[in-house]
């Protein structure tokens, strides 16, 4: 695979507009300054940078194969960018796919792009069709036995049921991230249809309802895991009156260690992980039940950094295949 253009080991970054994250914060800013101390030039492009072409000769204009538009970031200090440059995916040692969310129809389509790639050789993280494949809510079910109580479902009866009988639930839109849009509720408020069928989209979208649980006020777990090896966590704790612990929303980052139980979850997860080419995920645990897999752009890397003095992203950068 040609490194000479873009140098060796070079690692391309598909993320969101950089001039967005921030330095300090951001687990994408991490992971490009650990690529950089590790010697491996680091890039970033788009979604709507990334190119494909089926055709070769003089009028192609691109040739053959998949490409991008990307710039050299020098990281330290955060951030100087060099020109735009057309490249070869093929370049890179490793593409990160670390766009946030939501997964919609741009950044399935980047997937497919991605996956056209992969099928040259190139090492994309985390796998494209892996991306597509696991919904950060509706994975967990794999393991649903890991889980609190949960149901899916579009229909209000179902969902009201599900509430009748555990009292205090909470839901959750399947395509949301950051803590938006879950809404805490009970059997017995005012209104619990009409909420229902909101969330549902008029019973057209599915949601999750899952038993609330109250052991939350300590905390929500962010564990981060690589290659399905668990190498640092974060306990994210609601703030005030606030029942959702994701730090977009106010919760507090404390310093956080491992259980037992939290460990036997990770073990059970690894196999799906590796064998899905899912190299660097987030995890949720909540009182030792798995709430979501983050698959996406998982973040806490800074968190884990500065609370347990733990070189985490160089600790990724390091374990890259």
């Amino acid at each position: 695979m040609p490194t000479a253009s873009v140098g060796e080991g070079a690692q391309l970054f598909v993320i969101d507009p950089i001039a967005q994250l921030k330095p300090g914060k951001d687990s994408s800013v991490a992971l490009m300054q650990a690529a950089e101390r590790a010697g491996r030039p680091v890039w970033c492009t788009s979604l709507v940078d990334l190119l494909a072409c089926g055709r070769s000769g003089p009028d192609a204009g691109t040739g053959h194969g998949t490409w991008v538009e990307a710039r050299r970031v020098q990281c330290s200090p955060w951030c100087e960018l060099g020109d735009v440059r057309h490249l070869p995916l093929e370049s890179f040692a490793h593409v990160w796919m670390r766009k946030d969310p939501p997964v919609d129809e741009a950044y399935l389509y980047a997937t497919h792009l991605l996956e056209l790639a992969e099928r040259h050789g190139v090492r994309v993280m985390n796998r494209p069709a892996a991306l597509r494949a696991w919904n950060e809510k509706l994975s967990a079910l794999r393991w649903s036995h890991l889980m609190a109580p949960t149901l899916v479902a579009s229909r209000v009866t179902p969902l009201a049921d599900f509430a009748s009988q555990h009292g205090e639930v909470v839901l959750k839109p399947l395509g949301g991230r950051a803590g938006q849009g879950v809404v805490f509720a009970s059997a017995g408020m005012p209104g619990l249809r009409a909420l229902l069928e909101l969330v549902t989209a008029q019973q057209t979208l599915p949601v999750m309802v899952q038993a609330f649980l109250p052991g939350v006020r300590d905390g929500d777990k962010r564990i981060l895991l690589v290659h399905g090896e668990p190498l640092g966590a974060v306990n994210r704790v609601p703030s005030g009156d606030e029942f959702r612990s994701n730090l977009a929303v106010g919760g507090q980052p404390q310093a956080a260690d491992l259980s037992d139980a939290e460990l036997q979850i990770c073990a059970a997860l690894a196999p799906a992980l590796q064998s899905e080419g899912l190299f660097f995920v987030g995890i949720d645990v909540i009182d030792g039940r798995l709430s979501e897999i983050n698959v996406t752009s998982p973040t806490g890397i800074c968190e884990v950094e500065r609370l347990g003095a733990i070189p985490l992203a160089d600790h990724v950068i390091e374990r890259l295949p």
